[in-house]
C-alpha cells in the first residue's frame, strides 16, 4: 500500500523527535528528570541555600570555581581534582575556596543517585543557587555535562586583575563569548573580597609612576590606602563592591548582593580591580556598562543569568565523553 507523501514526512517527523528525545550529546534543562529518584536540583538547593545565608563568602567563592573551572579545559571539574600538579596547585587557584561546599553536595546526591550526577554539573547548580540566595535571582541551568580526566597546574592560563579590557576580551572571546557578555559576568566582583597585594600598584607606584592610579576617586584611593598600607607585612582584604557614591568617601557598599551597584561604582571610578575600572573607561566596554548602570536592576540580573548559562556551557563533555565520578576529587 503506497503513503501518500503528507503521511512520509509524518512518519519521518516522528522517527526524528523519537531519535531527538533518547540523544544525550548536548546539555539541557532538567538532564536529570526521571534519571534519579530524587529532584536533583532541589536537593542541591535545600544544601547551599541555608548554607550561603550562613556563610556569605559561598557565594563569591562558587561563582570564582565555576569561571577558573570552565576557563581551563571547559567546564568539567578538573579544579576540583587533588594531586601535587593538578589545577589546584596553580597560583590563580590558590586562594579558590568552596570546595568542601561542593564535596557536601556531591555526597549528597551520590547517597540519592550514585554514580549519575556529575562534579561538573554540582558546580554549576550550586553556583545558580548560591546566587539566588543573593538576591540574585533564580535562573533554569543545563546539565548534563561529565567530568575530565585530566588536571594540570601548566594549562591554567587565567585573566589576572590588571590586564587590559582588549587582552580580556580577546581571551573570553576565545571561549566563545562575547565582549558584552565578558562585561556581564564581570559584574559577579559585586559580592566578594580582593587582597591588597592584587591592588597595591594602583594605590602606590601605578605603571612605576610611584604615584596613585588617577582613574582612582581620590576618596575612594584614601579609603583603600587605610586599609592597605603601603609598608605592611599583612595582605588585608577589602571589599570588590565599594558603592556607587561620587562623592561620599565610604559609599554604601553592599558586597554580599548579587545587584547592578557594581557597574554605577565602576562609572564614578570607584573601581578597586584595574580591570573593574578599565571596563568603564575603554570604548569596547563604556557603553555597555552606562547601559547597566543607569538601567533597573532586573535589567542586570537577567543579562548576568545567560551570561552564566553561557559560561557554563564552555567546552563541555557530554555523552560518553570523560566519567561520572564517585568523589569530586578523584577521578574513578
Amino acid at each position: 500500500m503506497k503513503m501518500s507523501a503528507a503521511a512520509v514526512a509524518l512518519a519521518f517527523a516522528l522517527v526524528l523527535a523519537n531519535f531527538a528525545d533518547q540523544s544525550h550529546g548536548a546539555l539541557q534543562e532538567g538532564f536529570y528528570k526521571g534519571k534519579c529518584n530524587v529532584d536533583v536540583e532541589k536537593t542541591v538547593s535545600d544544601i547551599i541555600t541555608p548554607l550561603v545565608g550562613q556563610k556569605p563568602w559561598i557565594t563569591p567563592a562558587l561563582l570564582r570555581m565555576q569561571f577558573h573551572d570552565c576557563f581551563v579545559n571547559g567546564c568539567d571539574a578538573s579544579i576540583l581534582l587533588d594531586g601535587s600538579s593538578s589545577e589546584k596547585t596553580a597560583i590563580p587557584n590558590l586562594s579558590v575556596r568552596g570546595y568542601d561546599v561542593i564535596d557536601l553536595v556531591k555526597s549528597a546526591v551520590e547517597k540519592w543517585c550514585p554514580g549519575v550526577v556529575s562534579c561538573a554539573d554540582v558546580i554549576v547548580m550550586a553556583t545558580r543557587d548560591a546566587v539566588a540566595a543573593s538576591k540574585g535571582g533564580w535562573y533554569r541551568v543545563q546539565t548534563g555535562r561529565r567530568d575530565g580526566l585530566v588536571s594540570l597546574a601548566k594549562n591554567v592560563n587565567l585573566p589576572g586583575p590588571s590586564i587590559s579590557v582588549v587582552n580580556s576580551a580577546a581571551i573570553f572571546n576565545s571561549k566563545g563569548i562575547s565582549t558584552e557578555d565578558m562585561v556581564y559576568l564581570l559584574g559577579g566582583h559585586t559580592v566578594g573580597l580582593t587582597h591588597c597585594s592584587f591592588i597595591k600598584n594602583r594605590l602606590y607606584n601605578f605603571n612605576n609612576t610611584g604615584s596613585t592610579d588617577p582613574t582612582m576617586q581620590p576618596g575612594l584611593a584614601f579609603f583603600l590606602k587605610l586599609k592597605c598600607p603601603q609598608t605592611s607585612t599583612v595582605d588585608n582584604t577589602v571589599d570588590l563592591d565599594q558603592g556607587g557614591s561620587s562623592s561620599g568617601l565610604l559609599g554604601q557598599p553592599t558586597s554580599e548582593i548579587v545587584d547592578n551597584s557594581f557597574y554605577k561604582q565602576i562609572v564614578f571610578r570607584r573601581g578597586v580591580l584595574g580591570i573593574d575600572q578599565a571596563l568603564a573607561l575603554d570604548q569596547l566596554t563604556k557603553d555597555t556598562v552606562n547601559k547597566v548602570a543607569i538601567s533597573s536592576n532586573d535589567y542586570f540580573l537577567t543579562k548576568f543569568q545567560q551570561a552564566m548559562v553561557k559560561l557554563g556551557a564552555v567546552e563541555v563533555l557530554t555523552d560518553t565523553q570523560g566519567e561520572i565520578r564517585k568523589t569530586c576529587r578523584a577521578t574513578n
